[in-house]
């Protein structure tokens, strides 16, 4: 990898980007939080079903 030719990538990459207006803004955040409250309750599932398991014996 060249680095002068991946600073001109990361160059590139900023003057293509832009700033999120507020619609998308909340979408973005939306998905965030539904995935991080999906992840979080099929761990807590497992841990629940695992414990009830292990209380059983």
């Amino acid at each position: 990898m060249n680095p002068k030719q991946t600073l001109k990538n990361m160059a590139n990459t900023m003057k293509m980007a832009k700033k999120p207006n507020k619609d998308e803004y909340q979408q973005h955040l939306r998905l965030v939080l539904l995935g991080i409250g999906g992840i979080g309750s099929i761990g807590f599932i497992i841990q629940f079903v695992f414990s009830v398991i292990t209380f059983g014996r």
